[in-house]
């Protein structure tokens, strides 16, 4: 029997030997439980319709169905309900952004310790976001080319509370830190996430942070402190 504070995992990597090391980390841990594993995107979208986990550790090249076209599906499929953390071998990955952009909570380097690997899948089943500030300065410099959209319809239906909470998390604030930052219960800060996703027909935190780049509600110099999940 399943239980309930048990976080379910699906792990999609073409490589047997990188996709066994990462099932037999996950397993040790006595709150994870991996439901299945799959050589490609293709499979991984087929394993998240049959088996609904909360978290994806997906490799972003593999052949046939790519990880990002793969994440976007399971994003889609799950709406949004499911999370996926992309895998890479670089950190400037061009196909790291446009998984972001399509609503992936992360990304983590291949390398990573084995141990933030595991705090990853927790944050992220925690609905919080691997955003480190040096990856969204990153992102701000490549949408930057593309100049700042007109944001004052898109943002007009957002109260100033909700813009505040907007604002607080593309600064790279958890929900703990918004709600000391705001003086509001963590809840309440939940409640004020999923509003603003709601009106912006968005699906994820990251995407949250991309819009407020990209519509300038947020500057480089506002993003500050240590690497840490959005």
């Amino acid at each position: 029997m399943e239980s309930p504070a048990e976080t379910t995992v699906l792990v999609a990597d073409d490589q047997a030997m990188i996709r066994a090391g990462l099932v037999a980390l996950l397993s040790a841990e006595p709150d994870l439980r991996v439901l299945a594993e799959a050589e490609d995107g293709a499979a991984a979208v087929a394993a998240v319709r049959r088996r609904r986990p909360d978290v994806v550790l997906m490799d972003v090249r593999m052949p046939g169905m790519d990880g990002i076209t793969a994440a976007r599906e399971i994003l889609t499929a799950t709406e949004g309900a499911t999370s996926v953390i992309m895998l890479t071998v670089h950190d400037l990955d061009e196909y790291v952004y446009a998984a972001l952009r399509a609503g992936a909570s992360g990304f983590l380097l291949k390398d990573a310790p084995p141990e933030e690997l595991v705090r990853a899948v927790h944050t992220v089943a925690a609905g919080e976001a691997l955003l480190a500030p040096r990856v969204t300065r990153r992102l701000l410099n490549r949408f930057a080319s593309l100049g700042v959209r007109d944001a004052s319809t898109e943002l007009s239906g957002l109260t100033n509370r909700e813009l505040d909470v907007l604002l607080e998390v593309a600064r790279g604030g958890s929900n703990a830190d918004i709600a000391r930052n705001l003086g509001l219960a963590e809840l309440t800060v939940k409640s004020h996430l999923y509003h603003v996703m709601q009106k912006l027909h968005l699906s994820s935190r990251t995407q949250l942070v991309i819009t407020a780049y990209e519509t300038g509600l947020v500057s480089p110099g506002q993003v500050n402190g240590p690497e840490a999940p959005v």
